[in-house]
Formats: structure tokens, C-alpha cells, sequence
């Protein structure tokens, strides 16, 4: 094999694994933060815009979503699955009259995703559902703990 042949194979192949190489091992370890807009309910005055966490460690899951109640704050709370790009949050919120379960599915784009899904809420014997969505985002790299350029690493 010649040199030329040889430089354009090591060239192809760089470039092969640079087009499948990170989407399909890429790690999503980080906290991920945004915002969830959900529909508004009869009992509410208006519909929900609040923060979420998500934190993903591994192929372990959690994450914590704001709740506010008849101004006091708590929080819906839950765990989820990340299979390739795509990603599935299950959780529940229980105040002092309502309940709810809550489900959310996206896939992610780089280091974001959007999600959708559905809260459904138990309010005076009667069952309500509304549809929520949002997107969360991870910080770039440099500002992740231990994930700063080169030279710093020690």
C-alpha cells in the first residue's frame, strides 16, 4: 500500500468514526436545567411556566420539577430511563388537597433536549389531565466540575 493510499484510509476512517462514534456513545452525565410550561387547570388561575433539574449519572435518573400551590412552593419529584438519545421521566407531586402523577418523554440534540408529557391530577374526587412541555440543557463542558480545558486538568 503506498503512502497516499494509506493517509486517505486513516482519513476515511477518522472521519467514519467522527460521524457515528459520538452520538451513539456519547456520556450525558450532568445536571440538566429548564423549564416546563403546563396547560392551565380549572382550580388554577393560570398555567404553570417552572424550573426543572435533571440529573443523569450513568443510567441513573432523577430530577426534581417545581410545584407551586396556592403561593407555597414544593416539588414534584421522580426518576427515569435514558435509552441512546432518548429520554423518559416519571414522577409524582402530593400536596395538601391535590395529587398528581406525571410522565415526560424527549430525546436529546446535542446537549439539550425537549420534553412532553402528561400530569394527571386528583383534585376533590374528580381526575384532570393536562400537557406539559419544555426543554432542559446542560452547561458546555468548560463549565462542568473537573471538565475545564486541558491545561488546567492536573
Amino acid at each position: 500500500m503506498s503512502l497516499r493510499r494509506g493517509i486517505s484510509a486513516a482519513v476515511l476512517a477518522g472521519a467514519a468514526l467522527a460521524l457515528t462514534g459520538p452520538s451513539s456513545g456519547q456520556v450525558r452525565d450532568a445536571i440538566y436545567r429548564g423549564t416546563m410550561v403546563c396547560d392551565k387547570l380549572p382550580f388554577f388561575e393560570t398555567a404553570a411556566r417552572e424550573s426543572i433539574e435533571v440529573k443523569i449519572k450513568g443510567t441513573a435518573i432523577t430530577y426534581t420539577h417545581i410545584v407551586r400551590e396556592r403561593g407555597e412552593m414544593s416539588f414534584e419529584q421522580g426518576t427515569g430511563t435514558l435509552d441512546g438519545d432518548k429520554i423518559a421521566l416519571k414522577g409524582e407531586w402530593t400536596g395538601e388537597v391535590e395529587k398528581y402523577t406525571a410522565s415526560y418523554t424527549g430525546a436529546f440534540v446535542r446537549r439539550s433536549a425537549k420534553l412532553a408529557g402528561m400530569q394527571t391530577w386528583q383534585h376533590e374526587g374528580k381526575t384532570y389531565t393536562r400537557k406539559c412541555e419544555g426543554a432542559i440543557k446542560r452547561p458546555f463542558a468548560v463549565f462542568l466540575p473537573g471538565e475545564g480545558p486541558p491545561e488546567e486538568k492536573k
